[in-house]
């Protein structure tokens, strides 16, 4: 097995200009605190030179009134943004979720807020399409969230609202959602059209609809 060669920037990464350089590009993609000693590690240069980069990262960034700061968190190193920054940020956030939802999301939304727990096909049997596109859409909004799978075959996620769901809707719980209109015709059911039958029975019902008072 042939092994790939070393990379030609960690031979100069004992000039401190080119360690603060590459310590920052680290800490832009770590996603949680990453700790001096697995930055060293990596960078196969000594602990203590990790160390003092990042001590002197953070006072850099302060002095400079950047509008992120380097915290030492948890065990390790991770750029945050600058807490006097925190309303503007906050704004930012909720403009860029701020818009209105589809349609087909606001079916998505019903549906599980009056079926929880309620998995993706029994949503998508009762819309009668796809529903993964906005449940994700949901999701990412912060209305619903995966809250257990199901005992059927293959545990498929179950899914319910949010407490961020009711606080918007100004609910104590789902058992303040307003009551279902009851849509279903009084007596029997009507007999299931025949094979090819289903157009016919589509216009017989909607001249029903016209006909009724006020429609």
């Amino acid at each position: 097995m042939i092994s790939s060669p070393r990379p030609t920037a960690l031979r100069s990464l004992r000039d401190d200009p080119e360690l603060r350089k590459v310590i920052e590009a680290i800490l832009l993609v770590v996603s949680e605190p990453v700790s001096p000693v697995q930055i060293a590690q990596v960078l196969e240069v000594p602990t203590g030179d990790v160390e003092s980069t990042l001590r002197s990262l953070r006072t850099e960034y302060v002095n400079d009134g950047r509008g992120f700061v380097l915290r030492e968190v948890a065990g390790g190193w991770r750029l945050y943004t600058d807490p006097s920054a925190a309303p503007y940020v906050e704004r930012f956030v909720v403009h860029g979720r701020s818009g209105r939802l589809s349609q087909a999301a606001l079916e998505t939304l019903a549906i599980i807020a009056y079926k929880q727990p309620v998995t993706r096909a029994a949503i998508a049997e009762i819309r009668g399409v796809d529903a993964d596109g906005a449940v994700r859409t949901l999701q990412s909004r912060g209305l619903v969230e995966e809250v257990g799978r199901d005992a059927t075959p293959g545990q498929p996620l179950l899914y319910g609202t949010t407490a961020a769901f009711l606080e918007r809707l100004g609910l104590g719980s789902v058992e303040d959602l307003p009551p279902l209109p009851s849509l279903a015709p009084g007596g029997p059911l009507p007999p299931e059209p025949a094979p090819g039958q289903y157009k016919a029975a589509r216009r017989e019902l909607g001249a029903l609809v016209a006909e009724e008072p006020g429609a």
